[in-house]
């Protein structure tokens, strides 16, 4: 069941186990209005396409707020007033004149799962960007990045990341560490190769297809194929991979893993792929870490 509340031409929806909807796309505005912060259990909030410059600081009251689009205004800055919304989910801040990404708001964001930046003048990030671990989809599309920090590399949950024309010259060997990176889009940079351990695993995962472009297309490359002929599966992860990060081993009883009388536990060699699977939950490894 929903309810709507008339207010200055607008309509606030209410629906049951939902929270609060506002929407104020497309009304002229060239701020926010005052009455915004008094609805402090609104859970979405739409502010695009209007000439917003700047959020006021009475809108970090909205802790409930799980989306917020502020695409297509005029803000020339991360607000810094979003490091209070640490409830936030999607946030979308297309279509605007943001050059500078404040650490202090976006190392707030740690609910974040999507996160829309296209269309802006954004040089660098700061490696508080890391700190979004739970982070899935990320686009940077049409910006200015000259440089991607490495600490995108703790970003575990992300599955998609576009960075299509923007200034890149290199890409951070760290991305490697986001397993659950599916999408990476970086077309129109000034990149003259991958990170080969990022671009050997994207093959590598292809190729582990029923269908896949790239598995025909191998016999045309002798040196790729020698390369990928040199891949490792993870103990842990069982995701391959070309350079070890650690060899290390793990004790296995005999009885209990084998199904045998035996009451010995022995050592078994375990290859791994990164710290992360060096950490997880489950054996024991032990081992020295390869530099």
């Amino acid at each position: 069941m929903a309810h709507g509340v008339a207010l200055r031409g607008t309509v606030i929806k209410a629906s049951c186990g939902k929270g609060y909807f506002l929407n104020l796309n497309s009304n002229r505005l060239k701020s926010v209005p005052e009455y915004v912060s008094r609805f402090p259990n609104l859970s979405v909030l739409l502010l695009s396409h209007n000439s917003i410059s700047d959020l006021p600081t009475q809108l970090q009251s909205l802790r409930h707020l799980t989306e917020l689009n502020l695409g297509n205004n005029v803000l020339r800055e991360f607000p810094v007033v979003l490091k209070h919304l640490d409830s936030l989910r999607k946030l979308d801040l297309y279509r605007n004149k943001i050059d500078v990404v404040s650490p202090d708001a976006i190392g707030n964001l740690g609910n974040l799962v999507v996160l829309n930046l296209d269309h802006n003048n954004i040089q660098r990030l700061p490696p508080e960007i890391g700190r979004l671990r739970k982070l899935q989809h990320f686009s940077m599309l049409d910006n200015k990045l000259e440089e991607l920090p490495g600490e995108v590399g703790c970003l575990k949950a992300l599955s998609e990341l576009n960075l299509n024309y923007n200034n890149l010259s290199s890409l951070p060997e760290q991305l490697y560490f986001c397993r659950s990176l599916l999408k990476l889009y970086a077309a129109r940079n000034r990149l003259t190769n991958l990170p080969e351990e990022l671009a050997a695993r994207l093959v590598l995962l292809e190729v582990r297809k029923e269908i896949s472009l790239i598995k025909p297309s191998l016999p045309h490359y002798p040196e790729l194929n020698d390369l990928l002929s040199s891949s490792k599966c993870c103990t842990e992860c069982h995701g391959p991979f070309l350079s070890t990060w650690v060899e290390c081993v793990h004790f296995v009883s005999l009885k209990k893993e084998m199904n045998l009388r035996s009451r010995l536990t022995i050592p078994v060699r375990a290859l791994l792929c990164s710290y992360n699977c060096f950490r997880a939950e489950g054996p024991c490894y032990y081992g020295v870490e390869m530099k």
